[in-house]
């Protein structure tokens, strides 16, 4: 496993990579793994590269080879989150529906908490039945700027680092 951390708009992040895929992303005050290499490899350096540019308002899509560790439901709704489309948001309900478990909408969310790898996996997409931001480990300021990026308002910088 290699680790790798980088400087981004958003505070450092770390990114972590094996046999060839994004396994995990961390975020400033995340608890990294001991067993990890201090270093960077290709698929590392692609994803930053995409992670700037998603950042930047420049792309939409990421288009690398992730290999989150879940259980099959776990990876069921990580693969629905995934289809949300950039600029909109999904409901836990509207989750547990489109994996046939209709009745799931707690495990949902419990999955969704679970991701491993937040953005790249987009799990900010996904808000209370209500319309209401529900939590994310990057924190609410996170998700709510990432959020406003992708509908294309602005968020200060101010209003989100550090936090």
């Amino acid at each position: 496993m290699s680790l790798y951390f980088y400087q981004t708009d958003i505070g450092q992040i770390g990114i972590r990579e094996q046999a060839g895929s994004i396994t995990q992303l961390y975020f400033a005050g995340d608890q990294v793994p001991a067993a990890c290499t201090l270093s960077e490899t290709p698929v590392q350096r692609e994803a930053a590269r995409q992670l700037s540019s998603y950042l930047a308002g420049s792309l939409a899509e990421f288009t690398l080879p992730l290999a989150p560790a879940g259980t099959v439901f776990m990876q069921q709704v990580w693969t629905r989150l995934c289809e949300i489309p950039y600029g909109t948001t999904a409901s836990y309900q509207d989750i547990a529906v489109k994996i046939g478990k209709p009745q799931a909408a707690r495990a949902v969310g419990l999955a969704n908490h679970r991701n491993p790898i937040p953005i790249f996996i987009p799990c900010h997409r996904v808000i209370g039945a209500n319309g209401s931001l529900t939590g994310y480990r990057g924190g609410l300021d996170l998700k709510q700027r990432l959020l406003a990026l992708e509908q294309g308002r602005i968020v200060e910088r101010s209003d989100y680092i550090g936090k």
